[in-house]
């Protein structure tokens, strides 16, 4: 019989969030695969935890992960772990669980603490509807055409953030999205925890002034309907009636269908788009 992959969200901060779950099952497991061991082992001493520890981490993830296979394969249970907050969420467990479905290994989650979703419910802002980006790449291309993606995201957003590279992230997300409101997480669920509700222009020019520390999470107010919609009319209106409907057409809607939409966004009638069409003739 194989072994199990066992999941085990620790705390981000406040050692008192662990689950009773999470400390019973790291107990029982086999072996723990941590992020970084000399961080983990101080979690594990405090609850008088003696299970033994490897590393698995985003440099070995690939190599280590088909030997934790091969471990569970065998019949171990192994529990991950990261150095604050859910395995997989912004760390290299999602190959491991990814080589355990190949492998036909059963996985299984223990929730608990998630930075993205702690700050999320702290932010004020719409928790409805949200995206995850975590850290924005370090590639100078591929952030631009990750950025210009959220200019027009409707969704809140969410981002991690180091505190020396804070001031930058902020200056270059409101020169893409504009000047929106947004609310600056530190320090969750330790003693010095901020919610810090501002915008981005505001927000670089605190953190100008008073030096950012501990890792941040930046919730970011989405761009309203109302702002898309505005801006849709100012494209449409500047094009001609034939364009817009060509807009359509070139994506294999039929003609009918195409006048529908043109109407819709033009916000005229169906039959001035089908007259225009007639007497462009």
């Amino acid at each position: 019989m194989s072994g199990k992959l066992y999941l085990c969200a620790t705390p981000i901060g406040n050692l008192e969030d662990i689950t009773f779950r999470v400390v019973r099952t790291l107990k029982e497991v086999d072996l723990i695969a941590a992020e970084d061991t000399r961080n983990s082992i101080k979690l594990l001493n405090h609850f008088e935890i003696k299970t033994p520890m490897t590393s698995y981490h985003e440099f070995n993830k690939y190599d280590k992960a088909k030997y934790l296979v091969e471990k569970m394969k065998a019949g171990l249970n192994i529990a991950l772990i990261t150095d604050a907050g859910t395995p997989g969420i912004s760390d290299p467990g999602e190959e491991l669980v990814k080589q355990c479905y190949e492998n036909e290994i059963e996985v299984t989650s223990l929730p608990g603490a998630a930075a993205c979703i702690t700050a999320l419910t702290l932010s004020g802002l719409s928790t409805r509807r949200f995206c995850f980006e975590a850290f924005l790449p370090s590639d100078k291309k591929e952030k631009a055409h990750i950025l210009e993606e959220l200019k027009n995201e409707t969704r809140t957003i969410i981002c991690y953030e180091a505190p020396h590279r804070l001031i930058k992230t902020l200056e270059e997300l409101k020169n893409v999205l504009g000047d929106r409101n947004i609310t600056i997480c530190r320090e969750l669920t330790k003693k010095h925890e901020t919610a810090f509700v501002t915008t981005f222009s505001k927000g670089i020019d605190y953190y100008k002034e008073n030096v950012p520390k501990g890792e941040c999470v930046i919730i970011i107010e989405g761009k309203s309907i109302e702002a898309l919609m505005q801006e849709s009319q100012l494209k449409w209106s500047e094009m001609s009636i034939e364009d817009h409907m060509c807009y359509y057409t070139s994506q294999d809607i039929d003609k009918k269908d195409a006048m529908k939409l043109v109407a819709k966004d033009r916000g005229i009638t169906k039959r001035e788009v089908y007259n225009y069409i007639i007497q462009d003739k």
